[in-house]
C-alpha cells in the first residue's frame, strides 16, 4: 500500500514533466526548449525526493519482488530524462547518467537501481518521440533537425542490433524501432525531394 502511494506520486510528477516537454512539438516550442528543459530538471528534483521515499518502503534485498509496482513509471522517467538530455545536447544519455538524474543507483549491488531492461525500454520510447519531433520540425520550418534526428536514430538502431534481446516485451518494443526509423527516413526523403535538405545543410553552416 505504501509503495503504491509513492508510485502514484511518481506517476503524477512524470505526467507533469511529460506535459511540459510536449510543448516542444508546438510551432513556437522550439524557441523555448532550454527553458522547458530547465523546468523539467527542477521536476526531477521532486522525483529524487520521491525515490528516496520509495527506497524506505521495502527491504533493499527484495527489489525484484516489488519491481512490478514501479517498473512502468521508472521506464517512463527514463524516457523523460533521455528526452531532456537529447533536447539539451542531442546525445544519448547513459544508464549511469539517468540513474543520477533519478537519484538511484546504476549498479545492482548498491541497492535500488536502474535495471538495464527498464533503461532500454525508456530509450525505445525516446525513439518514437523523436520520430514525432522530426515530423513536427518540418511543420515548424526547422529543416535541419530531422536530418540530425535521422543520424541519431540510425546510430541507436545499430546499437540495438548488437544486443541479444531475450525479454519478450523489450523485443516487441524494439520491433517498433524499425517503424520509427522508416518514419524519419520518409521525412528526410520528403525534404530532399523538395530540395529543403540543401537549405537545412546551408543553414547549419554547411554541415549535416
Amino acid at each position: 500500500q505504501e509503495i503504491r502511494k509513492v508510485v502514484q506520486a511518481l506517476e503524477q510528477t512524470a505526467r507533469e514533466i511529460l506535459t511540459l516537454l510536449q510543448g516542444v512539438h508546438q510551432g513556437p516550442g522550439f524557441q523555448h526548449i532550454p527553458k522547458k528543459c530547465q523546468k523539467a530538471r527542477e521536476h526531477f528534483g521532486t522525483v529524487r525526493t520521491q525515490m528516496e521515499s520509495l527506497k524506505t518502503k521495502f527491504p533493499a534485498d527484495q527489489y525484484y519482488r516489488f519491481h512490478e509496482h514501479w517498473r512502468f513509471v521508472l521506464q517512463r522517467l527514463v524516457f523523460l530524462a533521455a528526452f531532456v538530455v537529447y533536447l539539451e545536447s542531442e546525445t544519448l544519455v547513459t544508464r549511469e547518467a539517468v540513474a543520477e538524474i533519478l537519484g538511484i543507483e546504476a549498479d545492482r549491488e548498491r541497492g535500488f537501481h536502474l535495471d538495464i531492461e527498464d533503461y532500454l525500454s525508456g530509450i525505445l520510447t525516446l525513439a518514437s518521440e523523436l520520430a514525432r519531433l522530426a515530423v513536427n520540425s518540418v511543420t515548424a520550418g526547422d529543416y535541419s533537425r530531422p536530418l540530425r534526428i535521422s543520424t541519431f536514430i540510425n546510430e541507436l538502431d545499430s546499437g540495438f542490433r548488437l544486443l541479444n534481446l531475450k525479454n519478450d516485451s523489450l523485443r516487441k518494443r524494439y520491433d517498433g524501432l524499425k517503424y520509427d526509423v522508416k518514419k524519419i527516413e520518409e521525412v528526410v526523403y520528403d525534404l530532399s525531394i523538395r530540395g529543403l535538405n540543401k537549405e537545412a545543410t546551408v543553414g547549419a553552416g554547411g554541415e549535416k
